[in-house]
C-alpha cells in the first residue's frame, strides 16, 4: 500500500514539473505607437516592433460602401503588414493585406511554407 501510494506521489509529482525549455528569453517590445480615433470616424493606426524580429504595422481609413438595400455607409479599409524572423536562418518574411468591402486579400512570400 504505501509503495503504491509513494509510486502515485512520484508520478503525479512528475507530469506536475514545468516542461523543459531550451529559450527562457522574454520578448520586449522595442517600439510602439498607437492612433486610436475608433468611434471618431477617423479611422486608427498602430505598429510594434519586437527584439524576436516581429513587427506589425495596420491602419483604417473610412469608406463609404453601397449596402444591399442601396444606401450609403461608412465602413473602414484596413490596410497592414506584419513581418518576422525564421528562428534558425534569421530570414525576415513579411506579408501585407488589405481588408475592405471586397473582402481579405493577403500578399506572401511564395516560399512561405
Amino acid at each position: 500500500m504505501k509503495t503504491t501510494l509513494f509510486l502515485a506521489a512520484l508520478v503525479a509529482v512528475a507530469v506536475a514539473a514545468p516542461p523543459a525549455s531550451h529559450d527562457q528569453h522574454q520578448v520586449v517590445l522595442l517600439k510602439q505607437q498607437l492612433h486610436n480615433n475608433i468611434g471618431t470616424g477617423e479611422g486608427y493606426e498602430f505598429s510594434f516592433e519586437q527584439d524576436d524580429g516581429q513587427k506589425r504595422q495596420e491602419y483604417a481609413e473610412p469608406i463609404q460602401v453601397i449596402a444591399e438595400d442601396g444606401s450609403s455607409q461608412t465602413a473602414y479599409r484596413v490596410r497592414g503588414s506584419y513581418s518576422y524572423q525564421h528562428p534558425d536562418t534569421k530570414q525576415e518574411y513579411t506579408v501585407t493585406y488589405v481588408a475592405d468591402e471586397n473582402g481579405f486579400v493577403a500578399d506572401y512570400p511564395k516560399n512561405l511554407h
